[in-house]
């Protein structure tokens, strides 16, 4: 089992991508919280693989199944137990792994750790399955922040060469990030989303996949939440968005581009509008400095690999023979993950805000 421990919260997720079942603990969520089962299965359909060219051809329902913790739809103080159970799994399609890893995943390094005892089959603890009860933690998180006044979204900056613009920092709303998180392909430009959707289908012609960077953004999170070093929300963040297995890069605000700026250009210069709160022209901080939110918009951007379970022929080694070796990976495998992994990254964000603004 992994935990999250935040300042308010916890979050424990459990089960391997073939075991029976996968779940989630959520400890710390007051009493009377509503769970909204049919928002829950909503998001969750975002996540889970569709009919496209880009997706895996396992198909689970991910029906959410509340074992404690909630009653005639409110929380009752107690932890927050939910469980999904696995249903399409082919474990047979990782039986000739055992010995042989395969190239960017995790199966050398547990079996390092793990001594041959890890679960092998579709990756195991370590596999993009298990966001799945992640979600339903972000999806609970998700709805309880917009009924304070917190929207969060996401769209497909790019995939592989192929990107389309950033949320406009200053002003980006919440009709925007709705209206981007309800598309069956997570772009602001259709003719964008139609490039990249092309791009992946030739990567899946050629055996091959593709990565690409998820833009999320928080509006509505009110000034003064965090706090320094450790205890900062960009430390919460972090933490929570490197959970995810396919993340490889993470930046808020401007992120890498500030180095290219000078402290002149590079600073948010404050003022106030005409309600008399406090805001900032520019937003290169992403909504967060020192650690507590600003009051701007949080945005950060994830890079996500491309899926490391191609069809190509690979090299490897042979842990039993201790010899050199190729692989050819079979199974069903996504060609590139970006898509489904954009409500993974609203609920990293959700969580983390959760925590601070939860009492």
């Amino acid at each position: 089992m992994s935990v999250f421990h935040g300042k308010n919260i916890s979050v424990s997720i459990f089960g391997q991508s073939h075991s029976e079942a996968i779940g989630v603990v959520i400890e710390g969520l007051p009493s009377g919280i509503t769970i909204n089962e049919d928002s829950i299965k909503t998001f969750m359909k975002r996540r889970a693989a569709s009919s496209s060219a880009f997706s895996t051809q396992r198909k689970e329902g991910d029906e959410p199944v509340f074992i404690s913790g909630v009653l005639n739809g409110k929380t009752t103080g107690a932890a927050v137990c939910v469980v999904i159970y696995n249903k399409d799994q082919r474990s047979k399609d990782y039986s000739a792994l055992f010995y042989t890893p395969r190239p960017g995943h995790a199966d050398y390094t547990a079996r390092i750790k793990y001594c041959g005892f890890e679960d092998t089959r579709g990756g195991g603890a370590f596999s993009g399955r298990m966001t799945a009860p992640l979600c339903i933690a972000g999806a609970i998180a998700k709805d309880y922040l917009e009924e304070k006044g917190v929207t969060i979204g996401s769209h497909i900056l790019s995939v592989s060469d192929i990107s389309e613009e950033r949320f406009d920092s200053v002003n980006v709303s919440a009709e925007e990030l709705k209206k981007v998180t309800s598309k069956p392909f997570g772009t602001v430009s259709d003719e964008k989303g139609r490039a990249m959707l092309e791009k992946i289908a030739e990567a899946r012609n050629d055996c091959d996949s593709l990565g690409g960077v998820i833009e999320c953004a928080a509006v509505g999170v009110p000034a003064g939440y965090g706090g320094e070093i450790f205890d900062g929300i960009e430390s919460t963040l972090a933490k929570l968005v490197f959970s995810v297995p396919a993340v490889k890069g993470f930046e808020i605000g401007a992120g890498f581009d500030s180095t290219k700026l000078c402290g002149s250009e590079n600073n948010d210069p404050f003022y106030y509008d005409e309600n008399g709160v406090v805001k900032t022209f520019t937003n290169n901080h992403g909504g967060i400095l020192g650690g507590m939110t600003s009051g701007m918009p949080i945005i950060f951007r994830a890079a996500i690999k491309p899926t490391p379970s191609i069809a190509k022929t690979q090299k490897t080694v042979n842990l039993e023979t201790k010899e050199n070796t190729e692989i050819e990976i079979k199974g069903r495998h996504d060609s590139c993950i970006v898509p489904r992994a954009l409500p993974v990254m609203e609920s990293c964000l959700a969580l983390a805000v959760l925590d601070e603004l939860i009492k």
